[in-house]
């Protein structure tokens, strides 16, 4: 299991590139512009590509250019019935790590960290969202102290790879402060959510991965800025 987990991402810090384009020649230009900039470790893909070209054939294009890792944001798993979760690990296997966002309680949150942890996929299991309204005391529909929760079940099992909100550096501190300085933070939220890469570098402690999106592959020059952003990770 932990060499499953080290070869999610081999860097301490780095950019991971939010996939959230809707066509595989898209994803290929964007890898194929990005993948030889130092300071890039992955790629995270999601429903925009997975769910009309399916996970396979996504995998299949990256591979063409690149064999950095490749991570399977479901948006959000781990929020089915429990007996699902054989399932979802079985047909993940073609990428590297999958993020979990467990909102269905903890009996579903154990078992689909274990059974992604049978198939030997990394396992990044998400803390609190990054938009408005989220948590019950700004209006949502989870509780405060779910996160909390959520992470202590994780830890158990082993894992040590959260994603916590990188537009809000507060947010970012407590958490670092709640998991120790040895948990690697994965970040969204940074750009054009409003979050600020070297605000949330400052925040982060050591080992964290800042997940960004529109803020690259929506840039009129891709590569620059992928470069500027890595700036902060070298």
């Amino acid at each position: 299991m932990e060499e499953a987990i080290l070869m999610i991402n081999k860097r301490d810090r780095s950019i991971i590139i939010s996939c959230d384009v809707n066509t595989l020649s898209a994803l290929k230009n964007l890898v194929a512009k990005t993948c030889d900039v130092n300071g890039v470790g992955g790629y995270k893909i999601g429903f925009e590509l997975v769910i009309p070209f399916g996970i396979s054939a996504v995998k299949k294009e990256i591979r063409k250019v690149t064999t950095l890792p490749i991570i399977y944001d479901h948006q959000k798993a781990a929020t089915d019935t429990p007996f699902t979760a054989k399932r979802f690990a079985h047909v993940c296997t073609s990428v590297d790590a999958v993020i979990l966002f467990p909102q269905a309680g903890p009996v579903t949150e154990r078992e689909w960290i274990k059974e992604c942890q049978k198939k030997k996929l990394g396992v990044i299991v998400g803390t609190e969202m990054t938009h408005e309204s989220y948590l019950g005391k700004d209006g949502g529909f989870i509780r405060d102290e779910a996160p909390w929760e959520i992470i202590d079940i994780a830890k158990k099992l082993k894992v040590n790879r959260f994603v916590v909100p990188g537009n809000n550096p507060e947010k970012v501190r407590m958490y670092r402060d709640y998991l120790g300085k040895d948990a690697i933070l994965y970040s969204p939220g940074i750009g054009t959510q409003g979050g600020s890469i070297e605000l949330y570098a400052k925040s982060a402690g050591s080992f964290w991965h800042a997940i960004i999106g529109r803020a690259i592959y929506e840039a009129k020059d891709i590569k620059r800025a992928t470069e500027e952003f890595c700036t902060y990770v070298r």
